[in-house]
């Protein structure tokens, strides 16, 4: 194996479509009913066979300790699970935003394992490559399960779902949001009336019949995501956005090109600090694109 190889992955962000908490287990982990969409606001992350046998990141996040990033904990792990013997340096380019509930670390975790089981020759099957990412974080089995998804339990039971093409304005506030601090707030919606698939797809969410249970405890957290709420209900009248995930990204479908060419004019004249993009759903995690084994 030449000691140059080198695979570069694009790890995309999701927005929750609706989000709701349906239980708590015994354990303290909460139980959640969602649907995961991928969409093209992504990560790149290169992995390159080192010459020795360590993990090393040549890139850092600030206030965040190499050892504590995901993406090492992740080659890590699998090195450990796999008992090879292979090193590898990893770059990571961040563009999602950290804390912004749209799942970038998640997917920066999923990503690095999908290409060291490339890049390392080590053949491990689908199951076993999430059973590691639940070792990581809820949301990394979703990341490795290559589609968009109704999601259940604490993240890791998946089905499959087709959702129609759609694009999107998503904009982060300039603030983050811990997720331990959304679901350790006694307030939280603790007990929303489960639902099936097939009562998602008979009425899907942007219709706002489905919302997002961590998002009236962020706002009283985050006046910044009240703030970005109000924004774009101002910039786009009718519009309906709502949070993803646990915040504090709010985001909002664009349902022609007269609201997707509005909402690109607004990104460029967002307020001081945030950050904003038109993105588009995907089909498929962009990380499986560079990779060999699927």
């Amino acid at each position: 194996m030449p000691a140059t190889k080198t695979i570069q992955l694009f790890a995309p962000a999701k927005l929750n479509l609706f989000l709701h908490i349906v239980g708590r287990r015994n354990d303290g982990y909460h139980l959640l009913q969602s649907v995961f969409q991928l969409i093209d606001w992504c990560d790149l992350i290169t992995l390159k066979l080192a010459a020795d046998q360590q993990v090393h990141l040549s890139t850092s996040l600030p206030g965040i300790d190499a050892a504590h990033n995901l993406v090492v904990r992740a080659a890590e792990l699998i090195k450990n699970f796999s008992g090879t013997k292979a090193g590898v340096s990893i770059a990571l380019e961040k563009n999602i935003p950290v804390g912004a509930g749209l799942g970038g670390g998640s997917s920066d975790a999923a990503a690095v394992l999908l290409g060291l089981n490339d890049l390392w020759k080590l053949h491990l099957d689908l199951p076993t490559l999430m059973q590691l990412g639940l070792q990581l974080g809820a949301d990394v089995p979703f990341f490795l399960f290559r589609k968009n998804a109704f999601v259940e339990g604490i993240g890791e039971r998946l089905q499959e779902i087709e959702l129609p093409p759609t694009r999107y304005l998503v904009i982060f506030p300039g603030a983050s949001i811990a997720t331990s601090t959304i679901f350790q707030a006694p307030e939280l919606t603790r007990n929303h009336a489960p639902i099936t698939i097939n009562d998602y797809l008979a009425s899907p969410a942007l219709k706002n019949k489905w919302g997002n249970d961590c998002q009236a405890v962020a706002v009283q957290i985050c006046p910044a995501v009240q703030q970005a709420l109000d924004w774009i209900e101002q910039m786009l009248p009718f519009s309906k956005p709502r949070m993803s995930g646990s915040g504090s990204s709010v985001y909002v479908a664009l349902p022609d090109a007269n609201a997707q060419s509005r909402a690109a004019d607004l990104c460029a004249h967002l307020p001081q600090g945030w950050v904003g993009r038109v993105v588009g759903g995907l089909n498929q995690n962009s990380a499986y694109n560079a990779i060999s084994s699927k």
